[in-house]
């Protein structure tokens, strides 16, 4: 009788515990994963490296930094609205000494005096006075209002009041008596201050129907406009349009204010 020889327990025991520790193969993730898994690493470095760049460019920024994210986060101011016509009525009103026309004048006005006795003249009295007169025309561009300035596309245009004579005067430093006479054995009235005050006033009316005859009104018209032009022309508008308002005769009738200097 064959007796078969026993089995080897002890290799087969190490044959099972051999197989026991190697691990199992690891189970692949898929293809996207990996890529996401990469790129999600790589993303953090990135960040991590921007914070540090971010970080060394405040501490060496410093207040300018902190300056500049206040001004990101403070909201901008609302712009000012600004009247174009209120600015240059302000700036127009100003100018009226720019814009006056000044005519001069000599005048040489006789003036008499007459003493009569019994509805005869017994004697005369006889004044000769040269005159120095001055007119002064203008615009007064203090009476320019907001009406009176229209803007539209690169058009400005500007209404200018109209004309008037401003002031007409007799220069008394500059005037003179230049001939004063009594008559035959000085028998004429003694009247001088009189005949002087005459010779004045109908020499002021004749210097100031001389500047309106000579167009004074016109030229301060002219004047006014040139000067205001002038002064608009570094408004931003491309054409400027300066107009004055149609004027009557009737400021040379009436003279204004009449003085003596």
């Amino acid at each position: 009788m064959q007796v078969k020889p026993p089995k080897k327990e002890k290799d087969s025991r190490r044959s099972v515990q051999w197989e026991s520790q190697v691990p199992p193969p690891r189970r692949r993730l898929p293809l996207l994963l990996r890529i996401l898994r990469v790129l999600g690493g790589s993303l953090s470095g990135g960040m991590l490296l921007l914070g540090v760049i971010a970080g060394i460019g405040i501490w060496r920024s410093g207040e300018q930094f902190v300056n500049g994210v206040r001004m990101a986060l403070t909201p901008a101011e609302p712009e000012d609205q600004v009247d174009v016509r209120t600015v240059v009525v302000q700036q127009v009103r100003g100018a009226s000494e720019l814009a006056t026309a000044v005519f001069t004048m000599e005048a040489v006005v006789p003036t008499t005096s007459i003493r009569t006795l019994a509805n005869y003249e017994v004697g005369k009295t006889t004044l000769i006075y040269i005159a120095h007169g001055e007119v002064r025309a203008g615009v007064d561009l203090s009476e320019l209002g907001p009406e009176d300035v229209q803007a539209s596309d690169n058009v400005l245009r500007v209404m200018l009041p109209a004309p008037t004579i401003l002031d007409s005067k007799i220069d008394v430093n500059q005037s003179e008596v230049y001939d004063y006479n009594r008559g035959f054995l000085g028998l004429g009235p003694d009247r001088a201050p009189d005949l002087q005050d005459k010779a004045q006033e109908a020499a002021l009316e004749r210097v100031l129907i001389a500047a309106c005859e000579q167009g004074i009104l016109q030229e301060a018209s002219a004047r006014a406009e040139l000067v205001v032009g002038q002064l608009l022309q570094n408004t931003g508008f491309e054409r400027i349009e300066i107009e004055s308002r149609p004027f009557a005769d009737t400021p040379c009738a009436s003279a204004g204010a009449t003085t003596l200097q």
